[in-house]
């Protein structure tokens, strides 16, 4: 079936609509490329065809490349894959160029005839790079829609003539945050900023560009770059003005990758060796630095993980096939705090009818007034419209009253971590509700089956983890109690997708499979203060190796009398087995000292009156003294990385993760493990199995038992196994 489609009207101009098949989004395939050239050059040879029109037959014109093609490109590619690769990008290049140019003399650049890009709606990645070889770029005035170049955002940078062409149209400084950050903008916005060249009336579309190209001249279908004399803005790399856009574009990128994304540095490689030489060679570079991108297996376990498996969760990979359909119509929210607030958000604003219930009226109203907070801050941000606020609040009842949970078909409950409070609300309302409705529990640490013992209805029990703030956060962890049934699995997978999250799904045990892997972060963090490493050293560490935020830093935002209210309940079920007695010393004195994390304005760092860090804490080195000779960065890494990566491993040897995928898609989503890394399991098989088994063999000796490799580990080094190799990125791993 054709991907794109030509139609000459009797006004002269072709008009090549791109229109991929039980698609609701067109993606770029190798099918489309050779379609779009072969239209392309039917057009430039036809003597009656004045110019062309590039268009959609969607309300979108292009979401991009399809990364299940660059996913593929490798490891189709052969023993010497660089060289493939390197031609397939030639080829795009050519290809676009071709649109550039469109039949114009090389001499003269004249006789070409004028290509306009006019999208419906939102344009990404190749869906932008095609818009930005066309000599003129038409959007439709669609607030929703969205235009530039997010690959960065994936392991990527733009790759098709993207970086060379953004970055010589606005110069590197204007177009830094579209290629560095992955910025996007709606199409107005998009105008201003350069993006895209008119903005029109969507039912005007396809007309105004028609009449501009039926209008267009030699002189308006030359790009700049074409042009002699051609100077790039704000000035190339030994320019004064650009030598000083480089060097602060090369500390903003370190500063923010901290060298561990590899497309960021590529990226500026890029831009800055391209705009030493002509167009076209700097299209070379590009090609060759995005082939390089490629090969780094960081960049195809980023694409893996964060594109192809975070989509294949979203999608249903791990739903029950043999359930129906359960989306929720109406869900009860047990507990009106931040996160039963947070929860009756996402659910009133993906259109779901929500009771959002507290044991006061005052309560329940202040949980709805976060709401409202959100929606207020999106007014004045020009996100949300009135109306919009209006809809999303009047879906939201705040009461005491359980009696309306009545016709419910979900309950999510979000009380207190006490089991005894839990299991009275759960009495409660499973007093009220049908028999169908499915109960979950939205907790952090307590096993499902132990809590599902105050149901009536086991089978129909559930747990749906939420991160803070559930607005913000994209993951949400399902946890399967022993007698969960799969229509209670089926609908919160289907619940999740209607709050357009991303769900995991994992089978019940203490901390299930997050908190199993983050808590011994932070303890190891927390037990090399204990041991005189530096704590800049330590948070540091973490974040030179892509996380968000360092272990220290992360106790301090999540409270410290949390995490020793968790040791503690931790070491009473574990007995002579719980392992982190080292790292307990030093939290209970902290909460002892009263420093109790941000909250308090006194944990690990020092805080002013408006909560903000004044640096670390001098009274921990009066505690605990600073060795004489810290250990070196690479020590303290492999330290944080491996207890987090282990206990991934045995969550998946007990059974805990079913899906490898779940694994590394939870991680990166949920507490922002390294994501150039593609998840912990995706980490280990870049290190390769027996070159972790031997680092971990070495960090026992230095530091103990906590870092034993797993069984399951040293048996896949001695036969030369990798994770996704072994259970495949489509196989159960249980």
């Amino acid at each position: 079936m054709s991907e794109f489609h030509y139609e000459l009207g009797a006004d002269g101009v072709a008009v090549i609509t791109w229109d991929v098949p039980e698609k609701s989004m067109n993606v770029m395939s190798n099918e489309g490329y050779h379609e779009l050239g072969s239209l392309v050059d039917k057009g430039l040879a036809d003597d009656a065809v004045k110019g062309i029109v590039i268009t959609s037959g969607k309300d979108s014109f292009a979401a991009g490349m399809d990364l299940n093609v660059l996913a593929k490109l490798k490891d189709e590619a052969g023993d010497d894959p660089a060289p493939v690769i390197f031609n397939w990008l030639m080829e795009a290049h050519k290809l676009l160029r071709k649109i550039e140019r469109a039949g114009m003399d090389p001499k003269t650049n004249k006789g070409g005839k004028p290509i306009a890009a006019a999208l419906p709606g939102t344009a990404l990645g190749i869906g932008y790079e095609i818009p930005l070889a066309c000599h003129r770029i038409f959007a439709a005035d669609n607030p929703k829609a969205k235009v530039g170049l997010p690959e960065i955002l994936v392991g990527l940078f733009p790759g098709a003539g993207g970086t060379t062409r953004l970055s010589r149209k606005l110069g590197a400084m204007a177009a830094a945050p579209y290629l560095l950050e992955g910025k996007t903008l709606e199409p107005t916005k998009a105008k201003a900023a350069g993006l895209v060249d008119e903005v029109v009336p969507a039912d005007e579309l396809l007309a105004k560009a028609k009449d501009w190209v039926l209008s267009a001249g030699d002189a308006d279908i030359i790009k700049p770059w074409d042009q002699k004399g051609y100077k790039m803005p704000g000035g190339a790399p030994y320019h004064p003005a650009g030598f000083m856009t480089f060097v602060g574009a090369s500390a903003m990128v370190n500063g923010k990758t901290k060298g561990v994304y590899p497309a960021a540095k590529a990226l500026l490689s890029s831009v800055y060796e391209g705009a030493l030489v002509d167009f076209d060679t700097a299209l070379k570079i590009e090609a060759r630095w995005f082939t390089g991108v490629l090969m780094n297996p960081s960049s195809s376990a980023m694409i893996r993980s964060l594109f192809v498996n975070k989509g294949a969760l979203e999608k249903g990979a791990v739903r029950p096939a043999d359930v129906p359909d359960q989306r929720v119509q109406k869900v009860g929210i047990l507990g009106a705090g931040m996160m039963g607030a947070g929860i009756a958000y996402v659910s009133a604003n993906a259109g779901i009818e929500v009771v959002l219930i507290d044991s006061t009226q005052e309560a329940a109203d202040k949980g709805k007034s976060y709401s409202e907070g959100i929606l207020d801050k999106g007014i004045s941000r020009k996100k949300v419209t009135p109306e919009r606020k209006e809809q999303v609040l009047a879906r939201i009842t705040a009461t005491t009253d359980y009696a309306l949970l009545d016709g419910c078909d979900l309950i999510v409950e979000a009380v207190f971590e006490d089991p005894k409070v839990k299991a009275e609300v759960t009495a409660k309302a499973e007093a009220v509700i049908g028999a169908d409705c499915i109960y979950a529990t939205n907790t952090s640490t307590l096993p499902i089956g132990e809590l599902a013992k105050a149901s009536k209805r086991p089978e129909q029990f559930i747990g749906i983890h939420f991160f803070s703030p559930v607005d913000k956060m994209l993951l949400v962890e399902i946890i399967k109690g022993a007698q969960t049934g799969d229509r209670a699995v089926a609908k919160a997978l289907d619940y999740v997708r209607q709050i357009r999250k991303t769900p995991i799904v994992v089978n019940d045990a203490r901390f299930f499979y997050a908190n199993r892997c983050i808590i011994p972060y932070i303890n190891e963090g927390v037990r090399m203060v204990g041991e005189g490493i530096a704590p800049a050293l330590i948070d540091h560490a973490a974040q030179m190796m892509g996380f968000p935020v360092g272990p220290l830093q992360l106790v301090d935002e999540t409270s410290i009398d949390l995490g020793v209210k968790i040791a503690k309940a931790t070491k009473a079920a574990m007995g002579d087995a719980y392992p982190d007695g080292a790292a307990d010393e030093v939290l209970f004195w902290m909460a002892e000292q009263g420093r109790l994390g941000r909250k308090a304005k006194a944990g690990f760092y020092a805080y002013d009156e408006k909560g903000k860090r004044q640096g670390y804490w001098p009274g921990l080195a009066d505690k605990y003294p600073l060795l004489d000779t810290q250990p070196e960065l690479s020590e303290v890494q492999h330290r944080l990385m491996f207890v987090q990566a282990l206990e991934a491993v045995r969550a998946l040897e007990d059974g805990v993760l079913m899906d490898i995928r779940e694994g590394d898609v939870g991680a990166i989503l949920g507490w922002g493990f390294a994501p150039w890394s593609g998840g912990p399991l995706s980490w280990l098989d870049i290190l390769g199995s027996a070159r972790a088994v031997d680092l971990c063999d070495g960090l026992v000796a230095r530091h103990g038992d906590r870092f034993t490799a797993p069984n399951l580990l040293r048996e896949m080094a001695e036969k030369s196994e990798s994770f996704y190799g072994r259970f495949g990125a489509s196989k159960k791993a249980a």
